[in-house]
């Protein structure tokens, strides 16, 4: 058996690891040249320098929104050390530091830029680029996993007056570094994690930053003194002059979206039969296995939730179908079971966006995978802990990464700073 695993980011790593451990032989086709994908930083943005795009969203001076003791794998935590809040760069080493103690890297094929994917028979067929050479490679594989994140299309609004805007209108994937911004007036629309990171690393340097948001976990978080909040805007009624839905107006020099990314699989040809509607995975059982053809997987696309320990218990989900160990239920009843989850998700109120949405439901969610998969499940207290760290996010912003905690047992955990 040989199966293909597209991107060696953390869920990319945990794949190959799994699958490998399986005596089965795999490759992981990595567009660029070193894994941890969405971790590795690159100060291109648009075209690397072979033309290709660039899909790193990294900034310098990023430093984790959840703890070290959160973001290790199950049984391969990150290595102790005297903070919880880890730079881009120390996750980096702790991937690479994985990678070398599972012998994952000779699986690894880099610069390899996955063009199609399409089903041929029960195989799949995979067409690639060697970015340095242009030369199109077509492998036959019996298995896919997709690991290839979800960083990489931003979602920008359209606001009415738009083009009327004569300054900077950029994403947070394009940000880089707070310097331009120094002395300007910045708007950041949207309130998650990103956008708080970058209003807080902007407004070192800008003379005022504006933070326009709905986010009703970031009403009451605390910002440096040249922070603000609007509500959401509501037009751009000028070269600089933006409106908001109270009513009130500013003006700007730069606008930057921190609103969130589409799903995207450009590279699977329509024969796959997967589509996305407002980032609605379909036919996935379980938010990971395509219903009509299980031999392709997605790991990782669930969100709000403890992304690598969860990226290694999809994948030893999956091994466990890809050896025999665990069978599937019927595409029929498959069917079923995904529409019962979507129907309690709508009636929860979630939009077709939230389709993947997890965090309070995660903690079942992985109790089901491990259960039918006869695995070890993860252990209670790494959620509570996510959550408690989540909270610290938005009641601290500017403290919040001085925590450090200890992780006692499988259910309990301690702050000790």
């Amino acid at each position: 058996m040989r199966v293909a695993i597209v991107g060696a980011g953390a869920a990319g790593l945990a794949s190959a690891r799994h699958v490998s451990a399986q005596g089965i032989d795999c490759d992981v086709l990595e567009m660029g040249p070193e894994l941890g994908g969405t971790w590795v930083y690159t100060d291109n943005v648009g075209s690397d320098q072979y033309g290709f795009p660039v899909y790193s969203a990294m900034y310098k001076g990023l430093r984790t929104n959840l703890p070290k003791e959160v973001m290790g794998y199950p049984d391969f935590p990150i290595p102790e050390q005297n903070k919880s809040y880890l730079t881009q760069a120390e996750i980096l080493d702790f991937l690479n530091l994985y990678a070398d103690h599972f012998h994952i890297r000779q699986h690894i094929r880099f610069n390899r830029m996955v063009v199609e994917i399409r089903p041929l028979g029960d195989k799949w067929q995979i067409k690639s680029i060697h970015k340095p050479t242009k030369e199109e490679i077509v492998d036959i594989y019996d298995a896919v996993m997709i690991c290839n994140g979800h960083y990489n299309d931003p979602i920008i609004p359209k606001i009415p007056g738009q083009e009327k805007f004569k300054g900077e209108i950029a994403h947070s994937h394009q940000y880089r570094s707070p310097e331009r911004f120094k002395n300007q007036n910045v708007l950041v629309i949207g309130a998650g994690p990103s956008g708080l990171d970058l209003a807080l690393h902007i407004s070192s340097v800008a003379k005022q930053v504006v933070l326009s948001h709905h986010t009703k976990e970031a009403v009451n978080t605390e910002y440096p003194c040249n922070v603000s909040k609007k509500p959401d805007v509501s037009a751009i009624k000028g070269e600089e002059e933006v409106e908001f839905v109270d009513g009130s107006c500013c003006r700007f020099d730069t606008i930057i979206y921190c609103t969130g990314y589409r799903y995207s699989f450009p590279f699977l040809h329509e024969s796959c039969g997967v589509t996305v509607d407002d980032n609605h995975i379909q036919p996935l059982y379980k938010h990971m296995i395509h219903i009509e053809r299980p031999t392709m997987c997605f790991i990782g696309i669930p969100f709000n939730v403890c992304a690598f320990q969860m990226f290694d218990l999809q994948a030893r989900f999956f091994c466990q179908y890809l050896n025999g160990s665990m069978s599937l239920p019927s595409c029929n009843m498959m069917r079923m079971d995904t529409e019962k989850d979507m129907q309690n998700r709508w009636a929860k109120g979630y939009t077709k966006r939230q389709a993947h949405l997890m965090g309070p439901d995660q903690q079942g969610y992985y109790e089901d995978l491990a259960a039918a998969a006869n695995t070890t499940p993860i252990a209670p207290v790494i959620v509570k802990l996510r959550d408690e760290s989540v909270k610290r996010l938005y009641d601290d912003l500017l403290n919040f990464r001085e925590d450090r905690y200890k992780i006692v047992n499988n259910e309990t955990f301690v702050k000790v700073h």
